[in-house]
């Protein structure tokens, strides 16, 4: 009953999410030039052969399914691989990041008359899809067209698992049409099992598969010669209402770690200027990259409010604090992926709302790798230690790094359980073509 009360409703609501969408537009969230690929209307024409498509939600999704990507990509060279997204920060990130024989499109709308012209057009001989990104009308469309789909990892938090158990008989249906489902951990394909996945398993977690985050290397001599020898933190991937406690925590270590650096890198590079306003409220005298602004002696706090830059930020600073994970009001808490800064031995910082990352914050809390903090007052104290003790950083950064080497095989274990469903199936063609 679900099914069709919801393919009803995004069918009859379809000018009202016009409407969304061109709200979107108006804040910079949806791409104007390709706009018409959120409404199925393809960007590019269909190259011959064999396509997967990938799925993400955004950029944390899509980084984690860039290494099994890349492996399909170097293994089988005459495949193409499509990996689709619904932000305009992921594309950027996506369009400068795939390899050859990839490329990206923005994921239309889960509403039938987009789904269906999308498929018609693309036609893929495989769907990979992220996380816990599940689109009813999609799934649906392409178990009809016999696409094999498999779910990589797959998440389900606590929270979601309780949702969804409410649902069983909608969420069975949305899982059942999958070939394989692959969970983060053990728990993961066991909550997928419960409600309703037929064939899970836990093959590993491809975020400790990634690579170290990108460098331009003239940009990071030229920060390293602006910022000296001064000491620095990194603030990473913030979001609303963490730049008040960072500048609290900054006028601390004013007093005790004199001439401290402090660079704010905001999740989205948009709320730039807010920030700027935040800080210099507070009396911190500020700089801002995407204004071209250079960090002179002055300067308390350096905001870094561009896209793509993290690698450079965490290889210039020893000490991380991750953001969105002091707080969870409003839908702000549930961490960053400490892996990252974790690959480039950095030694890490964060709040205690980790829940998007739980698994892996639990092996970094078992190997004593992170400290944790709650407030301005506890991470000036944790970040004004660790600058003051390098031995104690450089140790809490190697465990770290240890960590993220811990799964080394299981992209390659990945991949092989998900090339066989190339030829699974066949999709069919020109299906609904006159919907």
């Amino acid at each position: 009953m679900m099914l069709p009360l919801y393919r009803a409703l995004t069918s009859a609501g379809r000018p009202l999410i016009r409407l969304y969408l061109a709200y979107r537009q108006t804040k910079g969230k949806e791409d104007p030039e390709r706009f018409s690929e959120r409404l199925g209307q393809p960007g590019r024409a269909r190259p011959e052969g064999k396509l997967i498509w990938a799925h993400a939600a955004s950029i944390g999704e899509a980084l984690s399914l860039l290494p099994l990507i890349e492996k399909f990509a170097r293994e089988q060279d005459k495949l193409n691989i499509m990996i689709t997204t619904g932000t305009v920060t992921s594309a950027k990130l996506m369009t400068e990041r795939l390899p050859k024989n990839t490329f990206h499109q923005f994921v239309p709308v889960d509403c039938l008359a987009y789904v269906r012209p999308f498929l018609n057009h693309w036609q893929p001989d495989l769907v990979l899809w992220a996380e816990s990104e599940f689109w009813p009308n999609m799934i649906h469309e392409c178990h009809d067209r016999a696409i094999p789909m498999a779910l990589v990892n797959g998440r389900i938090s606590s929270r979601s698992f309780d949702r969804w158990q409410r649902q069983a008989k909608f969420i069975r249906r949305l899982l059942s049409p999958f070939k394989l489902c692959l969970g983060q951990t053990d728990l993961d394909a066991e909550r997928l099992r419960v409600l309703g996945a037929a064939n899970t398993q836990c093959l590993g977690n491809l975020k400790f598969s990634a690579p170290p985050l990108p460098v331009d290397e003239a940009e990071m001599a030229k920060l390293e010669s602006m910022i000296g020898k001064r000491p620095c933190w990194l603030a990473a991937s913030t979001h609303p209402g963490e730049e008040e406690v960072i500048a609290e925590a900054h006028q601390a270590l004013r007093t005790t770690s004199p001439g401290t650096l402090t660079i704010v890198v905001p999740r989205h590079p948009e709320r730039g200027n807010t920030i700027k306003e935040i800080f210099e409220a507070a009396g911190l005298k500020t700089s801002q990259r995407s204004q071209s602004q250079a960090p002179s002696p002055e300067t308390d706090v350096y905001i870094a409010d561009t896209l793509g830059e993290l690698g450079l930020f965490y290889r210039l600073c020893d000490i991380v604090f991750m953001g969105k994970s002091l707080s969870d009001e409003n839908g702000h808490g549930g961490g960053q992926n400490p892996l990252e800064p974790a690959r480039l031995q950095c030694a890490i910082v964060q709040g205690p709302h980790t829940i998007n990352f739980a698994d892996i914050t639990d092996n970094l809390r078992k190997a004593g790798a992170f400290r944790e903090v709650t407030d301005a007052g506890t991470l000036h104290q944790t970040v004004g230690e660790l600058l003051n003790d390098p031995a104690a950083c450089k140790r809490l950064a190697l465990a770290a790094a240890q960590i993220a080497q811990s799964q080394d095989g299981a992209l390659d274990r990945i991949y092989d359980s998900i090339t066989p469903l190339l030829l699974a199936g066949t999709p069919q063609k020109d299906h609904h073509a006159n919907t």
